[in-house]
């Protein structure tokens, strides 16, 4: 294997590595029709809510650290658990359900991600202008041929047909 495609396969590892790691996680024993993603709401509420969850990211998984505050609902099954934004949770036969909560670990990769794909974009910008910009004769007049050199060529030219 040469070094480059090395690096083609490395890079596509981490993508698939940070991939999962943004994935929402799976919750254990849902249906199918439960686990449809919502139509998308283009409203300024909705984009409002999705731009506040990207920056707010909850979670089910347990952490030792926060304690479980749990949910008021009424009846005790996954799916009523889950229409009240609530996370499932089994202890021996009961079932329990919880308030997710904040997810540091997945706040500070979007952020990063968020943070290094600005700074790529930035720096990358204008090298891509100036080198675009600088082979374009309405921009660079170097590029532009001169009254003078148009008259030589065109001089040579009627020379050559002669």
């Amino acid at each position: 294997i040469g070094a480059h495609r090395a690096w083609v396969v490395v890079v596509l590892i981490l993508l698939c590595r940070i991939h999962s790691l943004l994935a929402a996680p799976v919750q254990q024993g849902l249906g199918q029709s439960e686990a449809a993603p919502k139509k998308l709401n283009m409203t300024v509420k909705g984009v409002f809510e999705s731009l506040l969850n990207f920056f707010r990211p909850m979670t089910c998984r347990l952490s030792n650290e926060r304690p479980l505050v749990p949910c008021q609902v009424e009846s005790l099954n996954a799916s009523e658990c889950l229409k009240n934004h609530c996370c499932p949770m089994k202890i021996g036969q009961d079932l329990q359900c919880h308030m997710p909560v904040k997810d540091d670990v997945q706040l500070a990769i979007r952020l990063i991600l968020l943070t290094g794909g600005g700074f790529l974009i930035l720096g990358l910008l204008p090298i891509c202008c100036c080198a675009i910009l600088q082979r374009s004769p309405c921009i660079n007049p170097l590029q532009r041929m001169s009254k003078k050199v148009r008259q030589i060529a065109q001089e040579r030219r009627e020379r050559r047909e002669q």
